[in-house]
Order: structure tokens, then sequence, then C-alpha cells
């Protein structure tokens, strides 16, 4: 059996391992370092450009049960991820070279694997037995023809912000402080502590700020759950006040902050800081000029500014199956962030579902049905199930099927959840001998 996978990122990675370690030809079309994308900046596959976060590991948390499921599923980036993190309390955050790395020589470790470089325009599968296409929200320009011509007007668009980094010996000592929310957690947060007085100058200065040039998109909708700073900042000042800013459970010099920026350790070596929640594009100059009035970080260097770029996604449920395969063509795939999963974990699910989706197709074999009450089989019938107003989808305790019983405490509740969407899922893994 041999398959095509067309796009080296999360998805694509994870696809190709689910098929390599089931002795199957693996072809990775990857069009870096040929040409790279806005927001790419790495030769090697796998690369995060948005935050280093793969978020919390916690049972109680969506996040936690999705990664907790992908372990079942013996996948690749969660390994890696485990492999590279840096300290981040509770999530799992990754040194991004590392990480990019250590996926790239894991797949090199396999004889029956087949990278080439190469800008792809064409989605005919040729001589190979199926076809996925992991593009990613980034797809190039070139593929786009041949998308447009198999989904038509069906093809969305959505928008996607990344956040600056600075240097750690440049966030000023005197107005940060190492600590995690309540005391919880390891110290792995640097918080930058402002007075109302310098917050709402901040505000200001940051609801007035220029944006960088959109060509082409002005229009299109910012999905919810990565919103530019600045879109999330015109709506008033406590929507970040009580958003990115919160100060609660934070204490500076024996009281309450009015607001905090959150850093977030970006490299295993902790040189390098993240500003959470601080997607953005803003111009770079705007960017140095405002950012610099968090009393933190007046003097910080930057390393990488925040930038915008187009993310692409399909209107999935009229084209995908729940297996991630084309309903009118069951030996071509789509997986990854363009189908409206939403999240570097959501990303690498639909990348290892459609393997399998792919593999059994052309083996013959009955296809994997997850079910409602996992949350990857949540999220696969989101992306193929029919509704008026499909758009992308973070794993969430709100997507799987209700409780029988009824639990009032919420974090009960969510344990609850979470046990019984694990052992469906070790159901399922038996059923169907995955």
């Amino acid at each position: 059996m041999k398959v095509k996978i067309i796009g080296g990122g999360l998805a694509g990675c994870e696809c190709a391992y689910q098929l390599l370690k089931r002795n199957v030809e693996v072809t990775l079309v990857e069009m870096k370092p040929q040409k790279f994308s806005p927001a790419h900046k790495l030769d090697t596959l796998c690369e995060l450009v948005c935050s280093n976060s793969l978020k919390s590991n916690d049972l109680s948390t969506a996040s936690g049960l999705l990664k907790a499921e992908l372990r079942l599923l013996d996948s690749l980036i969660v390994k890696c991820a485990e492999e590279t993190k840096v300290p981040a309390g509770n999530a799992l955050a990754v040194d991004r070279e590392k990480f990019s790395q250590l996926v790239t020589s894991k797949l090199n470790e396999f004889d029956n694997f087949h990278l080439i470089s190469k800008v792809e325009t064409s989605l005919d599968k040729g001589d190979f037995d199926a076809l996925v296409v992991a593009t990613g929200p980034l797809t190039d320009e070139s593929l786009l023809p041949a998308l447009k011509g198999l989904f038509g007007d069906q093809f969305l668009y959505f928008f996607d912000a990344v956040a600056p980094i600075v240097t750690a010996d440049t966030i000023d000592p005197e107005w940060s402080f190492v600590g995690d929310r309540y005391g919880k957690g390891d110290g792995d947060y640097v918080n930058c502590p402002m007075d109302k007085e310098q917050f709402e100058l901040f505000w200001r200065e940051l609801v007035t700020a220029e944006t960088a040039q959109v060509k082409d998109f002005e229009n299109k909708d910012v999905f919810e759950g990565c919103m530019p700073i600045e879109v999330m900042a015109k709506r008033g000042q406590d929507t970040i006040r009580f958003g990115p800013l919160k100060p609660v459970g934070l204490r500076f010099k024996d009281q309450r902050p009015y607001a905090v920026v959150q850093l977030r350790k970006e490299n295993a070596m902790g040189t390098l800081y993240n500003l959470v929640g601080f997607q953005t594009h803003l111009k770079w100059s705007e960017q140095k000029r405002v950012f610099s009035l968090i009393p933190a970080l007046k003097d910080a260097e930057f390393v990488r500014y925040g930038v915008m770029h187009r993310n692409t996604y399909v209107n999935s449920p009229h084209f995908l199956n729940d297996d991630f395969t084309l309903k009118s063509n069951p030996f071509v795939a789509f997986v990854g962030q363009m189908t409206g999963v939403e999240g570097y974990m959501e990303s690498t699910l639909a990348g290892l579902v459609g393997a399998l989706g792919v593999y059994r197709r052309v083996k013959g074999l009955q296809p994997i049905d997850f079910g409602h009450e996992t949350i990857t089989g949540a999220l696969t019938k989101h992306v193929s199930t029919l509704n008026q107003d499909f758009q992308p989808m973070n794993a969430n305790f709100g997507i799987l099927t209700p409780l029988s019983q009824h639990i009032r405490d919420k974090s009960a509740k969510k344990q609850a959840l979470s046990q019984r969407s694990l052992e469906k899922m070790n159901e399922i893994l038996t059923k169907y001998e995955v």
C-alpha cells in the first residue's frame, strides 16, 4: 500500500507516522525549504507557528482529555512533545525547534518514508492507493485553484495571529514576578502587573494603534479562539482585563494588581518568553511602542513580533466523512486545521483519524466509529455533520454526549466525562483492533 501526503505540519506528520508503523509506504510532499509560508521559518517538519503551548494536561479539561485519548492512539506528536517539553505549569509546552527536529528525525527512521520538497499544485493521487491533503491553514496559493475546483464556493477563510516573543533578560525584575495563579504550579510564568493608570494608558494606545495591511482579506471574520489582542480590546477595557490580562489569583507587593500580562517560557533554556494571549496584527513598530508601555517590558527586546496570516478551512460537513475521507472519493482525505478543527492537538487528531480512515478504506476494513462520547468522536462528528453555520471547533466538553446522571459540581462532572470517554476509547480500540 502506498499513500501520498501533501503537507508536513502536525496533521501530515501524525498521519505519516500512523501509516508508516502499519507498513504503508509513505511519500510526504512538503514545500519547505523550497518555499516558506509567511509564518514558517524552520527547515524541519512539524513547525509550530503560533503558541508553543499544547494546552493543559489536566483530565478535568477538554484539552487534557484529548491528549489522553491521543496517547491511547499512540500519537507521535504527543510523544515528541513530552520529550521536548518546557516548564509551563499544568500545560504541555515545548521547545519548538527541538520538537520540530525530533518529529522529523522520528519519521526519517522509517525505511518506507520518502520526503520530497516540492510546491504541490495538483490533487491527483496518481499511482498511489490514497492521497491525504494536510496543507493546513496556511495552504499555499499554488494549490488553491485545485482546492477551489474541488470545493467550489464552499471554500472559507478566517484570520489567525501569533504572539510576540521577548528575551528573558530584558524583562524588568522590578515590575515583574514569577508565580502561578493561586500559587498552583511551579512558577512557570513571569507576571507583568499594571496599576489602573498604567493599564488605561496601555489600553488607549492599543485600541488606536495602527494595524498592518491585510491584503484581500479585510472583510473576513476573526476566529474567536485566536483573536488579536487589539480586536479584543476594542470591545472594551474589561474584555481584556477579565480575559488575557485578568489579575485574579495573583499578588504583587501584597495586593492584587489592576491587570497582569503573563509571559510563558518559549524554549527549554528559559531565555525567551511569549506574551500569553497577545496574538496581534499591529505593525511591528506599533507593537514595540504599545507593548513597551507594559512596565515590565519598557526595555524588552522583541526577538519576534506578532504577525497576522490567512487561515484557510473547508466547509467540511458538505464534503467529508467522519474519518476525514471525501464523500465523493474515500481514497482521498483532508486532515488538520483546514477541515475545521481548531488547535494543535485537534489538528494532530485529524491527521491520526485520517490515516486510519484511508488505511481501512484501502484495506476494505470497516471505518472506525469513535462515537459521541469521546473527544475524538465528537470532533469528527462536528466536521462531518451538516449545520447552517459551520465554524472551526476546539476540543470542549460541550460537544460530548451529556452524562446520564446529573452532577452539579462542575469539576466532578468534567472528571466523570473524562473517565467515561477514556473507557469508551479503550472499548473502541479493542473492538476495531486498532
